[in-house]
């Protein structure tokens, strides 16, 4: 292989690739396959590492009571990638554990190539259980967890080396389930140098090659391991007593290894820049943590609908090679915003009415939620007191809503929500139609963002690391209606590109009292702004729209976000 000099490696435990390959779980996964994309735009050296997962995550299925079950999803590897001939191995409770290669090629608008390389265990000379390491997404327990973590960091540093990627200039770890890389980076160096083990000055070169972004303050989002289970999986225990490195009162913390063993860390929005200054302290006077902040974006030309790409090609040719020419949105005649609107809607109400038999139509404001399905996002906030939100609807006008999104398959609190939702639909009438759909997916989320009228976003502050649903529907000129955290404080203007809730709440009650505040500011909003906006007053209603579109997308882009890891990581 013909490489640079001078790449950067890319690893992420759940990378989006394709509609059709199940390798991602939520906002993690969509965010590594979206800077992958624009990566390969502006011709970013790059290669990127995960692992196949050849059962990928789930896919979800509700019971009519509203319950979450699960299946797993097959792919078929061979149709999407190529088997790369390397091997290596590494080593799990002293097994030999042998691994192979695919390659998945993500091209850019420019014809510039990112290669993917997927890591499997399903080899013959491994045992039943060791060929399963590289089948489930998040499956299995803490074991199982760490076992997949040995592979993608300490196998994918290897088999890059194998592949011929000797001179990696960095080492991107997109969350903390890559940080075994950097171990591998130090033993490597001891070896090059002839040493039995790493030192100090191992450290700063180690440090000086890697790079770690975080992307949660939600404490289950960081993973911890006992160094005793550690040292049995790794089959050694020299390296705990290196404090420079390991840390954390009897165990191995994956986000604070990589914190120790990264030149440039960054929090994926300022707001959540500023929370993991401090969450994410030093544990001890060895260290000293220095977190700067990235915004995310998404890659637009994957996410702008089919009749919104047209109308920008026409409008603002060029907005794939540029995406902050879309700032010019707002010379768009806003007849044509609606026009193509309404054709994105059409698709989502037919889709929706599909699945969902759900008598959806396209005249009525429908509102979108469709995220993870963990407790602190509050999908049911909106459903929190239906008599009011009945007569919201009798009152100034009928309102859709359409939900998705999939708990994890151990998390019953997530699970409960789905079906508060699901069974809330009886209650409401014909005022309030309701419908949550199951297994949201790549394909669902684009129709979806897309085609509703308004996104909303309801997290508990300050948990919501950054969120990227809202910036996919605003590059389709929906606004967003949301609890102002992650990137919704930055893309915020008040009546302009959507609408703020619960901006008067204290930032420090309780979660049981923030709901009790946000919950009628997210009401007042509804009945007393964006329901009469949108029926009386549509003009301003697509004003809002183009805003999104020229404020928003233009800004909150995938593009822009890795020509500032460019400037501040990468090629500093």
């Amino acid at each position: 292989m013909n490489h640079s000099p001078e790449i950067i490696a890319y690893f992420s435990m759940e990378v989006a690739l394709n509609p059709g390959i199940p390798t991602y779980s939520g906002g993690l996964g969509m965010l590594a396959g979206d800077t992958i994309r624009s990566a390969a735009d502006v011709k970013v050296p790059m290669v990127a590492v995960s692992l196949l997962h050849r059962q990928g995550y789930f896919r979800q299925r509700l019971n009519p009571s509203g319950w979450q079950t699960e299946e797993a999803v097959e792919w078929d590897v061979p149709s999407f990638c190529q088997e790369l001939p390397a091997r290596v191995q590494v080593s799990i409770e002293r097994r030999t554990i042998h691994l192979r290669a695919w390659q998945y090629t993500v091209k850019g608008v420019s014809g510039h190539e990112v290669p993917v390389i997927l890591l499997d265990a399903d080899l013959p000379e491994n045992s039943e259980w060791d060929r399963a390491l590289t089948h489930h997404l998040y499956g299995g327990d803490f074991h199982y967890r760490l076992c997949q973590e040995v592979i993608l960091g300490i196998g994918g540093v290897r088999m890059l080396r194998a592949l011929g990627w000797h001179d990696v200039l960095r080492f991107h770890m997109n969350e903390g389930h890559a940080a075994l890389l950097a171990l591998e980076l130090l033993d490597e160096r001891a070896r090059w140098f002839h040493r039995e083990a790493f030192n100090a000055e191992d450290v700063q070169a180690v440090k000086r090659q890697c790079v770690f972004t975080t992307h949660t303050p939600v404490p289950a989002g960081h993973d911890r391991f006992p160094l005793e289970h550690v040292a049995r999986v790794l089959g050694r225990s020299d390296v705990f007593t290196m404090h420079e490195v390991f840390c954390c009162a009897g165990e191995l913390n994956m986000t604070y290894l990589a914190l120790n063993l990264s030149h440039y860390v960054n929090g994926v929005a300022k707001k959540h820049g500023e929370v993991s200054r401090q969450m994410l302290t030093p544990r001890d006077a060895n260290h000293h943590y220095q977190i700067d902040s990235i915004t995310n974006g998404v890659h637009l030309a994957t996410w702008a609908a089919p009749s919104f790409a047209e109308l920008f090609d026409l409008h603002i040719p060029g907005w794939r090679e540029d995406n902050s020419s879309l700032r010019n949105a707002l010379r768009i005649p806003p007849e044509e915003i609606w026009r193509e609107h309404q054709t994105a809607k059409r698709r989502a109400i037919d889709e929706v009415n599909r699945r969902a038999d759900a008598d959806f139509d396209v005249e009525t404001l429908t509102i979108g939620f469709a995220r993870r399905a963990a407790t602190y996002k509050r999908a049911d906030l909106l459903l929190s007191d239906p008599s009011r939100l009945k007569e919201i609807a009798i009152r100034s006008g009928r309102l859709q809503i359409v939900y998705g999104g999939k708990a994890h398959p151990k998390d019953d609190a997530g699970k409960r929500v789905i079906q508060q939702i699901v069974q809330a639909r009886h209650s409401l009438g014909p005022e309030v139609r309701i419908v949550y759909l199951e297994n949201y997916d790549w394909e669902l989320a684009r129709l979806l963002t897309a085609g509703v009228d308004v996104w909303l976003n309801t997290p508990q502050p300050p948990l919501e690391a950054s969120g990227t649903s809202g910036m996919k529907a605003a590059l389709n000129g929906v606004p967003s209606l949301s609890v102002l955290d992650g990137w919704w404080i930055e893309g915020c203007i008040e009546d302009v590109t959507g609408w703020a809730i619960g901006e008067t709440c204290p930032v420090d009650a309780t979660p049981k009292d923030r709901a009790g505040c946000d919950a009628p500011s997210l009401y007042q909003k509804l009945e007393k702004v964006i329901l009469p906006t949108f029926y009386q007053r549509r003009d301003d209603f697509i004003r809002l729209m183009r805003h999104a579109i020229a404020l928003n997308a233009s800004h909150f882009n995938t593009q822009r976000m890795v020509q500032e890891y460019i400037a501040k990581a990468y090629f500093e």
